[in-house]
């Protein structure tokens, strides 16, 4: 059962590029929806935006495209196309595991933490994920921008609706978030969680992370339960 002394009780995991290993299809299914928009592939402005979406892994996607191309009916075409190109590359077995990871989900939940999947997704591309690994019973809650009023990260409402639909810790310091870029980062120090971890499997660098506020940054996803049981008690967060 979970150590009492560290106290960490809910964990709030990214899925692509922490749990789930989607090989650049966020880029991939991007040029696809940019096209069908009118973005020539290999303008200036093409670059432009992928950089955006590079530097943005993570957030919301219909955020994302709010800011690429303003108008709400041009940002909810792109959406559209971004999610049906993404689903269909899914569709195709371009999806993995993260090395691991289910294992550890597992090793988490059998030590009496409660485990929580969020994404920057929309919930038809989330539940398409789930299905191709087979995971739509892994934890019993799964959380995306849709579920929380549309705010994804950088918000921290995920991690706070986490936590309030759970009812796994008395404190949001008893909460783990972690994840493989810098808007994970964030939405973990904003939510107040006791220990907000990076990891190395995604989009972000080390430096990224850790400016963006992470405590610790791990190669992986599969090293969480070790470091969990190595940490000292949150001030004020025990039972």
């Amino acid at each position: 059962m979970v150590n009492e002394l560290n106290g960490i009780r809910l964990v709030v995991l990214d899925m692509a590029g922490t749990t789930v290993a989607d090989g650049g299809l966020v880029e991939q299914a991007f040029a696809v929806a940019a096209a069908e928009l009118g973005v020539e592939p290999g303008s200036s402005d093409h670059v432009r935006k992928t950089d955006y979406v590079r530097a943005t892994m993570g957030e919301s996607k219909i955020s994302v495209f709010r800011h690429l191309f303003g108008e709400e009916s041009l940002a909810r075409r792109a959406n559209s196309a971004f999610e049906r190109a993404y689903g269909e590359l899914v569709d195709d077995g371009r999806i993995a595991p993260v090395t691991g990871a289910r294992e550890t989900i597992e090793e988490l939940r059998a030590d009496g933490r409660t485990v929580v999947l969020t994404t920057g997704f929309a919930r038809v591309t989330q539940d398409a994920i789930l299905a191709a690994l087979g995971w739509q019973d892994l934890v019993p809650l799964t959380l995306c921008p849709g579920d929380v009023g549309g705010r994804g990260r950088p918000y921290p409402d995920m991690v706070l609706e986490a936590f309030l639909r759970t009812r796994a810790a008395d404190d949001v310091r008893q909460t783990a978030v972690v994840g493989d870029t810098s808007y994970d980062v964030l939405s973990g120090v904003r939510a107040g969680a006791g220990l907000v971890a990076g990891v190395l499997t995604g989009a972000h660098d080390e430096e990224a992370l850790r400016t963006a506020g992470a405590g610790h940054v791990l190669g992986s996803v599969v090293q969480l339960p070790s470091l969990l049981a190595e940490l000292p008690s949150p001030a004020g967060a025990g039972r």
